[in-house]
């Protein structure tokens, strides 16, 4: 009998873990973790550019628009990898959606600097709109939390600052998008 007990407790045990590490409860509600698996920040930024297009008013497809640097929603003259990335895909996103958008980098109306980004300062906003006949800016914040990214996204009309659309999106912090993040602990 001492074998059989010997066998049988790791397969219980192997069973019992197996069984139970799928699944997380908080007070009876599950929440989904990311573990190892991997975020497709691009179609979540998709989805969200679509949402944005479709509740966006007064914009012209054939005039253009120029894309900034997201920031931190805690510092706003900060940004990151994360933001710098969310920028560049949803400026791809709405330009594969027909938009007509202005690549800017390395111009003087905006406030480049090296791992921080263009940063649109608001004195140089209505330079920038003439300048480049630039309609609107796409603009956005994140703000982090311990498992997910809040990320806040507006398209700008340039010469009034008035907010012509704006969408919003959670993105599971896994591995790469932790990366993209400053530590925060």
């Amino acid at each position: 009998m001492k074998p059989i007990k010997s066998l049988l407790l790791p397969l219980v045990l192997a069973l019992v873990m197996t069984l139970g590490a799928g699944c997380a409860s908080n007070g009876g509600d599950s929440y989904i973790t990311t573990g190892n698996a991997t975020v497709d920040m691009l179609e979540l930024v998709r989805e969200t550019s679509a949402d944005l297009l479709a509740n966006t008013r007064e914009l012209d497809p054939d005039k253009p628009v120029v894309a900034a640097s997201f920031v931190s929603i805690d510092d706003l003259s900060e940004s990151s990898t994360f933001g710098r990335t969310l920028s560049e895909m949803f400026a791809s996103s709405l330009s594969r959606a027909g938009m007509t958008l202005i690549e800017v980098k390395m111009r003087d109306s905006l406030f480049i600097e090296e791992q921080t980004g263009e940063l649109i300062l608001s004195r140089d906003i209505r330079r920038l709109s003439a300048s480049h006949n630039a309609q609107a800016i796409l603009l956005g914040t994140y703000g982090q939390g311990q498992s997910t990214a809040y990320v806040n996204v507006r398209l700008v009309r340039t010469r009034d600052n008035v907010v012509l659309g704006a969408s919003s999106v959670q993105i599971p912090l896994d591995r790469n998008t932790r990366a993209m993040l400053p530590n925060r602990w």
